[in-house]
């Protein structure tokens, strides 16, 4: 085989394979399901974090991602609001009114129904 053709076959060969290399990956709602971010729970819209252990925070999170309606969300919401409400008035303290409602923004997100 002639050294053109050889350079001509590489060509083709190397035209052909890399746009496989330039497809974008998994990043942000791509994917599975369970592979994607569902919702972040932090101090900036939990309602009580810092009256919450760890342990707390993780269960508030765990219950809140397993709503499956808006009801389901709320009622948790709710109960969780409550909650930190009756331990901020033990310890002599007021909490600021939530800036967002949790649950409206994951149902936003398509995360409720």
């Amino acid at each position: 085989m002639k050294l053109s053709h050889i350079a001509l076959v590489a060509l083709l060969g190397t035209s052909v394979a890399l746009p496989g290399y330039a497809q974008p990956g998994p990043g942000p709602g791509r994917g599975p399901a369970s592979e994607r971010p569902r919702f972040r729970f932090n101090q900036d819209n939990t309602f009580g974090w810092k009256l919450m252990s760890a342990q707390e925070r993780a269960a508030h999170r765990d219950k809140m991602l397993a709503a499956k309606t808006y009801a389901e969300c709320k009622a948790a919401q709710d109960e969780q609001h409550q909650l930190m409400q009756a331990r901020a008035k033990e310890k002599h303290m007021t909490l600021p009114t939530p800036r967002h409602n949790v649950c409206d923004r994951m149902k936003a997100r398509g995360l409720l129904q």
